[in-house]
Order: C-alpha cells, then sequence, then structure tokens
C-alpha cells in the first residue's frame, strides 16, 4: 500500500494476485496511466455507480478514459485493499473541482470488485449523492440533493457527457 508521503510500505509483498490487480488499478489511477489502468479490466466488464448507473465493457472503459482526461487536478488516494480469489474492495477518495461551479470535491468511495481471467469482471462504486450534490452544488445541493428531482439531473448530465465522450472519440458503446 502507498503510505500518506505516496511511499510503499511492507504490505503489498504479501499481496494475492486479485490484490495487486486491485493496487495496480488505483496506482494507475492516481498516476493517470490510462494503458495501465485500463489492462486491469475485463473487455466484458461491467461498472456501477449511483451516477453513472450502469456501464459496460468500452463505455465502462471509455468512463474512465474521460474522467481522466477532464480531471487536471484529480487526485486519488486509495487504502484499505483486499481480496480473495472471487471479489475484492478498496476505500478510495476523489480530490478534485467540480467544473460546473468550481467547487472542490472530496468523494469517499467504497467500491467491491468482482474477477474473471485475471482481471476486474465487475466493479461497484457506493457514495452518497447527497453527500456529493452538497459539495458541487452548495446550498441548493445539500438542501435538494436527496430529492429524484437532483439525483436524477446529476445522472442525467453524467451519462450524456460519457455518451457524447464515446461519440466523438468514435468508441464502440
Amino acid at each position: 500500500m502507498l503510505n500518506t508521503l505516496g511511499l510503499y510500505t511492507d504490505t503489498e509483498k504479501n499481496m494475492n494476485s486479485n490484490e495487486e490487480l486491485l493496487f495496480k488499478f488505483y496506482s494507475a489511477f492516481q498516476t493517470r496511466d490510462k494503458k495501465s489502468m485500463l489492462e486491469c479490466y475485463h473487455d466484458e466488464v461491467e461498472f456501477r455507480d449511483p451516477v453513472y448507473g450502469i456501464v459496460k465493457g468500452v463505455a465502462a472503459k471509455a468512463m474512465w478514459l474521460m474522467i481522466l482526461e477532464r480531471g487536471n487536478e484529480l487526485k486519488i488516494e486509495f487504502r484499505n485493499v483486499s481480496a480473495n480469489e472471487n471479489e475484492g474492495r478498496v476505500d478510495w477518495t476523489a480530490y478534485y473541482t467540480y467544473s460546473k461551479t468550481d467547487r472542490q470535491i472530496v468523494n469517499r468511495i467504497h467500491a467491491t470488485f468482482k474477477f474473471k481471467d485475471g482481471k476486474i469482471i465487475f466493479h461497484r462504486d457506493r457514495y452518497s449523492v447527497w453527500r456529493w450534490a452538497g459539495m458541487a452544488l452548495g446550498l441548493t445541493g445539500y438542501l435538494l440533493g436527496f430529492t429524484p428531482f437532483i439525483q436524477n439531473q446529476i445522472k442525467s448530465d453524467a451519462v450524456t457527457s460519457l455518451r457524447m465522450y464515446i461519440k466523438r472519440k468514435r468508441m464502440a458503446g
């Protein structure tokens, strides 16, 4: 694991292959290494989260490419990497500025995984959309971020951005 100074600790010496895979994924995310990050995903991967919903295969990979390309200030921290031969989990935090409002975001995420053929076949991120809305939208988000109207608008914006990105990059999705 990386300590607060970004140095490896002795923990990763005892990691199994799926823990190493998760460590590779998030280390690549931290360093913006798109190729290494996407190598961790199975071609038939299914990603789920509260905003993008269910995204599969090429579209899931495109989502991460879009996030990396747009998030110039994006900083990632991760911890609690654990996995067995079938499932894994990681706690991670994303720090960035939400471009639409220029507000600072600190999104704490709990991720769970399933593996197939030495790669991630299923990835689910869980976090509070209401909490995110409060950070991103300010008072409006704190007061109304729990409502279906606001949450559906956030989801619609994210999915539309991903569709436009896939179309612009001419990726099959």
